[in-house]
């Protein structure tokens, strides 16, 4: 096997290549295709929201929006075609467990704001105003929407060892509930569709993690196969989990365009999104601690009630709370609360950040009660092998982030009695926490072609939205091709493109990374083998495991003058092109694989007004190889921006009367904004995995915000001596200092 070239471009700062596209607005997104792309005759929809939280339908006046010049369709359940609605059959289905909504199939309402008609119309104007014309009358039922009032389905159980019995033993034992609000997802394009159908072949271009997912739903969705759904989505303006899956405004526009028989796009507004397009689910967490006096941890208890739809289980991964600490006593069960509101979904660090909020204030709250620094007690209770699974780690550098974080960070600074520090009306604190994130893995392919003029372009259909998936893959390919960055192309976001897995949970760079690692590397020794059994290559007769290729030009090792260019070699062939598919196929590991956080912050608050400033943040990662050291900085900061928005701003406002979200708009529902960003910076530690994946990566876009509500709470408590234990921290909390 030849040897691989050496790394010129993987582990370097590298501009995004699709940089000048995206400012000047050149790339197109969903709702932007149009004539140039081919898609000629659009039309538009508007969908009818339910005015109620619970009930059923009992009349539709359409009359007056029918009557609209330009109005071609009102559809409703009431006039819908019945649609087959199989069971997605597709192995990579990740619909929750449960009946998902459906397009106009009955008279049921199941939530406020839930999808009961569509208009279509010629110009998207007329589409709105008609819209607003849709009279809908209803049997209103008394909707469920309280978390804390509602029963709860039986639990989801884990132990190890007997927790409860650990805890009434232990010399020390707390118990503290903490609450984190519903969070929305915020990106900043809108969920679009636009659906064309040429006979019964059906087109979309959507806004969507995961290509895939589209067209195996709405083949589903209509009884066709899915090689007759395409599904393209070159660019997506962020997603943070909930383009993860099809949700039912895609079979509306699909049903729509094949009803008026014409393109249909479908743009929902920033109001629909929080009905219709997930958030990440409210919980009530209780936990119990048990420790020793001397800081280690014998028990801990999680009980948890998190939020989901009547219609549809959602479900996050609470993981991290096994597999944390040494803790030989661990009992985990976590209960699903039926309510009236649609269902849930990922939202970045999925479960794992819910998770970490109350476990490391828990830390934090131990630490105080027993008078120990709380880097100190976590480092007291650093396993040497995975408490869950006892299998050993393939890297855990956890210890060098305390260690690198305390140090950068000044942590020797911090005043451990809480609420003494002060910057005139200002109470100084510092908090600390750690995260986890489980490495993920998927079979992922991709495809690379050499072309005659020396380029060579690779192709996958992963997505991209957000953390550089373009550059970062163009990187990989042009070190294993030994081709300048330039020279490379990397195409995404279709069907028609070797299937990759969904853009989430951290696994594209590991999965399809890895893909085009092993397809750039076996069309190089392709190359190599095509010269030396050339009799007419200068590298006839050498050994393939001593050439090597260099900006597109293989040469022997001992003698760099005797060698030529891909182009050379493809011409004197006559070959237009040299092209294969690689992939990539994980084993079942015998390693415990995580990615590690430990975040530093601190924070100022307003002695007489509570309110809270972040002042710096660091966050300290283990994530394996960094491919581009830049791309990292900007998954990293919008990670741990995002955790501060999560403990200071963000709170989805439900009226429990009918199920009516309050602040469904960006002027009332918080996230920050420049003036809240503090002084960040993010370090990763030298932290190649190889036993994770052949590239070496562990994931970074989903551990760089697990760990960042805890350590702002933690900082919170340092500051000013009180625990607030819901988030998020408002300045109300923390009024009368």
């Amino acid at each position: 096997m030849t040897q691989q070239p050496h790394r010129a471009v993987v582990g370097t700062d590298q501009p995004r290549v699709d940089g000048r596209l995206k400012v000047t607005g050149k790339a197109r997104y969903a709702a932007d295709h149009g004539p140039a792309e081919g898609v000629d005759g659009i039309v538009h929809a508007v969908l009818v929201e339910s005015s109620i939280g619970r009930g059923r339908i009992t009349g539709i006046d359409t009359r007056a929006a029918e009557n609209l010049p330009g109005v071609l369709r009102v559809i409703h359940h009431g006039n819908a075609p019945r649609l087959p609605y199989r069971d997605n059959p597709f192995p990579d289905s990740i619909n929750p467990p449960g009946e998902r909504l459906r397009a106009f199939q009955d008279d049921l309402v199941r939530f406020f704001g839930e999808p009961v008609g569509v208009v279509v119309a010629t110009t998207l104007e007329v589409a709105r105003h008609a819209a607003r014309l849709v009279e809908v009358t209803y049997d209103v039922e008394l909707p469920v929407v309280d978390l804390s009032r509602a029963p709860a389905d039986e639990p989801e159980t884990y132990a190890r060892g007997d927790a409860d019995t650990a805890w009434e033993a232990a010399e020390v034992h707390l118990e503290m509930t903490y609450r984190m609000s519903r969070n929305h997802h915020n990106a900043m394009e809108p969920h679009a569709i636009i659906a064309r159908w040429q006979g019964e072949r059906l087109t979309v271009w959507d806004k969507t993690q995961w290509v895939a997912d589209p067209r195996n739903e709405l083949a589903a969705v209509f009884g066709i196969p899915r090689e007759a759904v395409r599904c393209l989505s070159p660019f997506v303006g962020g997603a943070f989990g909930n383009g993860g899956r099809t949700w039912v405004h895609s079979a509306i526009a699909a049903l729509a365009a094949r009803e008026v028989r014409r393109p249909v796009k479908l743009v929902l507004t920033r109001r629909q999104q929080y009905f219709t397009a997930g958030f990440r689910p409210g919980y009530e967490y209780t936990m119990r601690v048990g420790s020793d006096r001397r800081g280690r941890i014998t028990a801990m208890v999680h009980d948890v009630r998190g939020e989901s739809s009547r219609y549809e289980r959602h479900s996050d991964d609470l993981s991290i709370g096994r597999m944390l600490y040494a803790i030989p006593h661990v009992r985990q069960a976590v209960r699903h609360v039926p309510l009236d509101i649609s269902t849930p979904t990922w939202m970045r660090g999925p479960g794992w950040s819910s998770a970490a909020y109350t476990i490391e204030s828990a830390l934090d709250e131990l630490a105080h009660e027993l008078e120990i620094d709380p880097i100190e007690l976590r480092m007291r209770n650093e396993p040497t092998q995975d408490p869950a699974t006892g299998q050993p780690f393939s890297t855990r550098r956890l210890r060098e982030c305390y260690d690198v974080g305390a140090r950068e960070f000044g942590w020797h600074r911090r005043n451990p009695t809480p609420g003494v520090a002060r910057d005139g009306d200002w109470l100084i604190g510092m908090g600390m926490a750690a995260g986890a994130y489980m490495t993920e893995r998927a079979a992922a392919q991709a495809h690379v072609r050499l072309d005659a003029n020396g380029t060579a372009v690779v192709q996958s259909a992963t997505s991209d939205i957000g953390p550089g998936t373009h550059t970062s893959m163009t990187q990989v390919a042009a070190d294993a091709l030994g081709l300048p960055m330039g020279a490379v192309e990397f195409r995404l976001g279709d069907t028609a493109l070797p299937p990759a897995p969904i853009q989430a949970l951290a696994w594209t760079m590991a999965s399809v990374g890895s893909a085009v690692q092993d397809a750039c590397d076996r069309l190089r020794r392709r190359a190599i083998a095509l010269a030396v059994d050339d009799e007419r290559s200068p590298l006839h007769g050498v050994d393939p495991d001593d050439v090597a290729v260099e900006r597109g030009r293989m040469h022997a090792r001992d003698d760099p003058s005797r060698g030529e260019t891909y182009r050379q070699l493809l011409a004197r062939n006559n070959r237009p092109f040299l092209g294969l598919t690689g992939s990539y196929n994980p084993e079942e590991s015998r390693f415990s694989m995580y990615a590690y956080s430990a975040i530093f912050a601190e924070v100022a608050v307003d002695a007489r007004l509570g309110l809270v400033r972040v002042r710096r943040m660091l966050g300290v990662f283990d994530a394996g190889r960094i491919i581009n050291p830049r791309l990292a900085d900007s998954q990293a900061l919008g990670g741990m921006i995002g955790g501060i928005s999560q403990a200071l701003l963000e709170h989805t406002v439900t009226d429990h009367r009918d199920g009516r979200i309050v602040n469904a708009n960006l002027a009332d529902y918080l996230v920050p904004v420049n003036a809240d960003i503090p002084d960040m910076r993010a370090i990763y530690v030298d932290s190649v995995d190889d036993k994770a994946d052949p590239i070496g990566v562990k994931g970074l876009g989903e551990i760089v915000i697990v760990g960042v509500a805890p350590a702002v709470a933690n900082a919170v408590f340092n500051a000013t001596g009180r625990r607030i234990r819901d988030l998020p921290i408002t300045p109300e909390a923390l009024l009368g200092l």
